[in-house]
């Protein structure tokens, strides 16, 4: 089977998985999240209140024709309305999308290159102080929680130090840089330990192969053996670790663009949550599914192009 038969049977699977998918955020907010009028109006709201609130929400229609609605969102992107703003979602999503990848995207490049050059460096030097080092450093980042970055770098990089704008965001290039250079740094830091930990292990593993041993009674030296050979063989782990995360930027990053002030779908969904905005919390949550079901395909596919060991079928 060729790689285009497959990726187009592939993308047929995504249907039924998106049918489920959409069946299971409609259950959960609309069966078990409860009457959201209740949380909409308070406590003390009547019970003619309501009852229209309702029927305006669209509430009181059989279970089926909501559901049919979920399903329909779902394969045009049209989410309705926010019940906060009034706004029409998908245009709240797009205003929101661009924010949001000046940040996510250049920090998860940075933050994942720079990883695995961590994690090849210190693969080199297995065993020895540095590698230790490393090891001991990620793991100090790891434990250490991302309010603490994010307060120490608002309050002493950025206001003490006045390296960095403390918050806000300036829409346009370059105008944005300034606004993004201190979440992009913390996002690395938060990111480096894990990824680190993660990449060194793949590599390791790797390296303690049989053809690596074959290969350095041939003779090849040992950054031969880790650049050409063992980066290579490596790469499904990888890429199945890179491309997983992928899906998940689409949402930003919810503390980061909640305490910088940036307008993105972070921040979008973090109001949307506070203010029991279910409409734009089934949007996020709809997009964030899709994406990961198409970037699950997408990860197969890479594999029959990174290792010739792989087989479609």
């Amino acid at each position: 089977m060729n790689i285009y038969s497959y990726t187009f049977r592939r993308l047929l699977y995504v249907i039924p998985v998106v049918l489920g998918v959409s069946l299971i955020i409609f259950v959960l907010f609309n069966l078990v999240a409860g009457d959201p009028t209740a949380i909409l109006l308070g406590k003390h709201a009547s019970a003619s209140q309501m009852a229209e609130l309702r029927h305006e929400l669209g509430l009181d229609r059989p279970w089926l024709a909501q559901y049919f609605d979920v399903v329909r969102s779902a394969f045009t992107f049209d989410f309705g309305r926010s019940w906060s703003t009034k706004q029409e979602i998908f245009e709240m999503i797009k205003a929101g999308a661009i924010p949001s990848l000046t940040l996510s995207f250049p920090a998860f490049f940075l933050s994942t290159v720079l990883a695995i050059i961590v994690s090849l460096f210190v693969s080199f030097y297995r065993g020895g102080v540095v590698d230790r080092l490393v090891v001991f450093v990620c793991v100090a980042l790891m434990s250490i929680s991302s309010l603490a970055y994010i307060l120490f770098g608002q309050w002493f990089l950025a206001y003490y130090l006045g390296l960095f704008e403390i918050s806000g965001y300036e829409s346009g290039f370059p105008y944005f840089i300034p606004y993004v250079l201190l979440p992009i740094i913390i996002w690395m830091v938060l990111s480096v330990g894990p990824d680190v930990r993660f990449y060194r292990t793949v590599v390791l593993d790797e390296i303690y192969q049989d053809y690596v041993r074959t290969a350095r009674s041939k003779g090849l030296s040992e950054r031969v053996i880790l650049f050409k050979h063992v980066l290579k063989n490596a790469m499904i782990p990888i890429i199945t670790y890179v491309l997983i995360k992928i899906p998940f930027l689409i949402l930003g990053a919810l503390l980061l663009e909640s305490f910088f002030s940036i307008p993105g779908l972070g921040s979008i969904t973090l109001n949307a949550i506070n203010g029991s905005d279910f409409p734009v919390i089934k949007a996020m949550t709809i997009l964030s599914s899709i994406a990961y079901i198409l970037f699950s395909v997408f990860t197969d596919v890479m594999y029959c192009l990174v290792d010739p060991r792989v087989r479609l079928k």
